[in-house]
């Protein structure tokens, strides 16, 4: 698999913008408005919510926004994205599809082809998806199923197909 030089341009601005707005949103502390005594905790927890992630999407077709979905779980995590290009022999390759809502929260992840000689990349995989919830809200779109292919290397660290540095 190797990347065309135009996709892998895109890739690497993608990936650089996703970084400088990752170390932007490190440096400066958002200033927090005082809370009323009768307002709400917000109802979203896990990193996506500390991280403030849950965005919107303008995406115009379920191809578009797996490049939102994608982005968002690297952003999530950056420390567990394999650096590079994927060696020839992967310990697993899953493909799955995930429902969106309209408000980025994760309804339903459905198995393509799941990597079942490894039970545990299965769990560790839709429990990386769930914690990513909410995922961008597919305003144009109301909901949203996408699919992509992950990329399990044997160290636990992975790379999503559509993102993907390639493979030796």
């Amino acid at each position: 698999m190797t990347a065309s030089p135009e996709r892998r341009f895109w890739l690497l601005a993608l990936l650089s913008a996703a970084v400088s707005a990752l170390v932007t949103a490190c440096k400066t502390a958002p200033e927090e408005p005082p809370r009323a005594p009768s307002q709400p905790e917000s109802p979203v927890v896990g990193p996506a919510a500390s991280l403030g992630v849950a965005r919107s999407s303008a995406s115009v077709s379920s191809r578009a926004y797996r490049k939102d979905g994608a982005s968002h779980i690297y952003a999530l995590n950056a420390d567990r994205v394999y650096k590079g290009k994927m060696p020839p022999m992967l310990y697993a390759v899953g493909v799955l599809n995930v429902e969106i809502d309209r408000t980025g929260r994760v309804t339903r992840l459905d198995w393509m082809r799941a990597p079942k000689h490894a039970p545990e990349v299965i769990a560790e995989i839709e429990r990386t998806i769930r914690q990513a919830s909410p995922f961008p809200a597919p305003t144009r779109l109301g909901k949203v199923v996408y699919t992509d292919t992950w990329l399990w290397h044997k160290s636990g660290k992975f790379q999503l197909d559509t993102l993907t540095e390639g493979q030796d």
